[in-house]
């Protein structure tokens, strides 16, 4: 038995943050039931790549990735018939988990409290940028825009250039790893207590852990973090390093005098390595510039994944750069079952990245690709809220029911 089956998920979250939260409890067993609108698209829907590359609603393989084992459900929430549909919902649910503006549940009158006066022991979960509450709490926005007011942005990228936003929406790859034990916390309490409660995530917050000694050394020392490339501040060499062929690279961080040492036992120590600029860390920062060029002359004729297996082997940390090929032919997420692929019925085969934990007794489960958009509305209607198929189809027909048949053409 999976640890979470019989947990039950009403899921209103997109985007990227929330539909990565709730693939951690459908891969271990949760039934998560995922609302959307054909009127009002989740965001990934629309981002590349896609199946066959031709862009369509169900096509997406960036949503395939994080709604895998979902059942998805069509619900117009703009008609007054909506909310009641979901309250229906809610008297089943365990769970009910969004990552919308604050006050958009309040609006269609399924805040918190309205959903206690349905179950009373539900557990609401809700993440936003800036969390409830405070000056700029309804500020909307994506992971960029997190980037940027966490501090991130403003360390990513070289001295002398304009600061780089990290890849994507990076903050919403790290707000699920904050969500998933709080919601597993919340869980735990209702078990013991009979209570559930409401969480509430600020997604900028979350990402300030990430950046903890920045923070502190200014709320400390008064002293500002600058950008530094891939330098670092108290190590030498510290870096990414050019290998033999086309863009090709590897890293070297030499984070104490043991892994200068055997970085000079790798190189077969050349001379430049043994003068007096080089022999602490401190005259290795003083000299870095030379340093660095050096060092990109000796690694130069080398191939990059040759390099770091025998840095590695002589004790100097040491990575390749790898591409997103490497990545996906790595052997090491290969042994791992990091991939699990999937066949989609307009995606096509397409990978999904699984959990990055392996529990003991308790293997993940990938029962079903991705959703259709709607998909599974009818099903969900019978099989969860004990609806005929006459009023399915009257609610089909009123237009707050949505199914995957497919839209006409414009």
């Amino acid at each position: 038995m999976r640890p979470l089956e019989g947990l039950k998920v009403l899921d209103f979250c997109w985007v990227a943050v929330g539909p990565m939260t709730t693939s951690y409890l459908a891969e271990y067993g949760a039934t998560v039931v995922r609302v959307e609108s054909r009127l009002r698209p989740e965001v990934l829907r629309s981002a590349p790549p896609f199946g066959g590359n031709v862009r369509g609603p169900n096509r997406s393989a960036y949503y395939a990735n994080y709604n895998a084992n979902k059942f998805g459900f069509g619900l117009n929430m703009a008609h007054p018939q909506g909310v009641e549909i979901v309250r229906r919902f809610v008297a089943w649910a365990d769970l009910v988990t969004e990552n919308f503006t604050p006050g958009t549940l309040e609006k269609w009158g399924l805040g918190y409290d309205d959903l206690c006066a349905v179950k009373p022991d539900v557990i609401l979960f809700s993440t936003s940028m800036l969390g409830r509450g405070g000056p700029h709490s309804r500020q909307p926005g994506f992971g960029p825009v997190l980037s940027s007011l966490s501090g991130m942005t403003g360390l990513t990228g070289w001295p002398d250039r304009p600061p780089t936003n990290p890849y994507g929406a990076y903050t919403d790859f790290i707000v699920p790893r904050f969500a998933i034990p709080t919601i597993i916390a919340a869980l735990d309490y209702r078990r013991r207590t009979g209570r559930g409660q409401h969480i509430d995530i600020s997604q900028l917050e979350a990402s300030l852990h990430f950046l903890a000694p920045p923070v502190v050394e200014w709320a400390m020392m008064g002293r500002e973090a600058e950008r530094c490339g891939n330098r670092h501040p108290s190590a030498a060499p510290h870096g990414a390093y050019p290998c033999r062929g086309d863009d090709c690279w590897c890293t070297i961080a030499c984070l104490s005098e043991a892994h200068w040492q055997a970085l000079c036992g790798a190189m077969e120590q050349p001379a430049w390595s043994r003068e007096a600029r080089f022999a602490t860390q401190l005259s290795r920062k003083a000299h870095e510039n030379a340093l660095d060029g050096l060092i990109a002359e000796w690694t130069q004729d080398w191939d990059a994944h040759d390099l770091m297996h025998t840095l590695q082997a002589a004790g100097v940390p040491a990575g390749v750069v790898q591409t997103n090929r490497d990545v996906v032919e790595d052997p090491q997420l290969a042994h791992r079952g990091h991939f699990v692929y999937l066949d989609h019925p307009e995606v096509g085969r397409h990978p999904v990245q699984r959990s990055e934990f392996h529990l003991s007794a308790a293997a993940p489960e990938h029962r079903s690709p991705a959703p259709l958009l709607g998909q599974h509305t009818a099903q969900v209607c019978r099989d969860i809220l004990g609806m005929s198929d006459a009023d399915i189809a009257a609610l089909m027909q009123e237009g707050v029911l949505e199914d995957d048949t497919p839209l006409p053409e414009a």
